[in-house]
């Protein structure tokens, strides 16, 4: 099944490359749309970005996880706003959504240097069904380093580090009652993207996590796990309309196994002001 994948995303390439070689004319480096690891650059004044990832997960690959995601420049690129939704439905359960973010980025650096940085703080709000396993039924604040950084004129690298906190956390239903718990986690990955001049680049993503969980117990549990992302992307410019698409295989390793999902990815670009028109 996984070489059937990667034949069909191969053998695409061609033509996302066709389709994007055949504007009009010559477009700007392509540094942004990362999947796992999120880059540092926020929204242009006037630009509005429509994100959409898809991923299938589980032993047959029948969890599904979807979320999409919107930013806005707020009066300017210096700061971004933006939510996220997650939608998951698990083998055998129906679809729900799960602990919607909202976000805050902040812009340093970026423009005609070769670095940039946009810390993010994010509020969780407990929307997930705890009962489901969708949320875990408290909010919390989410806090997230993205740094990006031109290591040539065709490689470009992403670096982030970051955590969670939720105070009220709910664990499995004890005796009628679910303990109350504080849960942490925190993360740190990177990725490097090439060539950016082009319009189909290869990525590279890694990243590892550290989890709090609640046990059948109640009692708090940490886990590591380790993703390496191997992926292709395309851009495609129609006018004021970017069309970026995007397919990739994360491999997972934690508690001793290793298992891969497939993910998808779909962002669409454009101006909603005369001004970025």
């Amino acid at each position: 099944m996984k070489g059937r994948v990667w034949s069909t995303a191969l053998a695409m390439l061609p033509l996302w490359a066709t389709l994007a070689l055949a504007q009009e004319k010559a477009e700007p480096a392509i540094e942004d749309n990362s999947f796992l690891i999120e880059e540092a650059y926020n929204q242009e004044r006037g630009v509005v970005q429509h994100i959409s990832t898809f991923a299938l997960a589980g032993v047959h690959h029948k969890d599904y996880f979807y979320s999409f995601t919107q930013e806005w420049p707020f009066t300017g690129q210096t700061h971004q706003l933006s939510y996220t939704v997650p939608v998951s439905r698990f083998e055998g359960q129906s679809a729900g959504f799960g602990d919607i973010q909202l976000n805050y980025r902040y812009q340093l650096g970026a423009g005609e240097r070769k670095w940039a940085m946009a810390p993010r703080l994010s509020v969780v709000l407990p929307t997930g069904s705890v009962d489901k396993g969708l949320g875990d039924g408290s909010p919390g604040v989410q806090v997230n380093l993205p740094f990006s950084y031109h290591l040539s004129s065709q490689v470009v690298t992403h670096l982030n580090a970051g955590g969670t906190v939720l105070p009220w956390a709910k664990g499995p239903s004890l005796g009628g009652k679910r303990p109350k718990k504080t849960l942490s986690s925190v993360f740190a990955g990177g990725s490097l993207i090439a060539p950016v001049t082009l319009p189909v680049q290869l990525m590279f993503e890694s990243l590892v996590t550290y989890d709090g969980e609640i046990d059948a117990a109640g009692d708090v549990q940490h886990a590591s796990s380790w993703i390496i992302n191997p992926g292709v992307r395309a851009a495609l410019n129609l006018g004021s309309l970017q069309i970026v698409p995007g397919f990739a295989v994360p491999f997972t390793r934690s508690g001793g196994e290793t298992t891969h999902d497939y993910f998808l990815y779909l962002s669409f670009e454009h101006p909603f002001s005369s001004a970025a028109k």
